[in-house]
């Protein structure tokens, strides 16, 4: 998901919901809400391919909503999954040396999440 998709999901779900009336009444509260111009709010809630989010926004919908935007952590997230999957089905082969290898690759995974 981009930082535009986000942000439009944000104002759309979060910031101004279907019970503020229509989408002009939605789009007018979500600006008031972010002290953003009207325009500037129709751009994202559209998600203009034009429009970029600066930092400044993405933190005021962060904080405006309390859900914050981790593609990163996201990523790395599924990083760690496809590595722990990749090491059982390592581990089902059955042979002691798979085995020895799988659990020296989960420690060097341990020690690098810095759990």
């Amino acid at each position: 998901m981009s930082t535009v998709e986000f942000c439009q999901n944000a104002l759309r779900d979060r910031i101004a919901p279907p019970s503020h009336g229509s989408v002009k009444a939605r789009i007018t509260a979500a600006a008031r809400k972010l002290g953003w111009s009207i325009s500037r709010t129709k751009d994202v809630w559209y998600a203009d391919p034009r429009v970029s989010i600066s930092a400044d926004e993405l933190h005021a919908i962060e904080k405006k909503t309390g859900v914050y935007y981790g593609r990163e952590e996201a990523r790395e997230l599924d990083r760690e999954i496809e590595n722990a999957t990749a090491l059982l089905v390592a581990m089902q082969a059955g042979s002691p040396r798979t085995l020895a290898h799988a659990l020296i690759q989960a420690a060097r995974i341990l020690a690098g999440s810095g759990t």
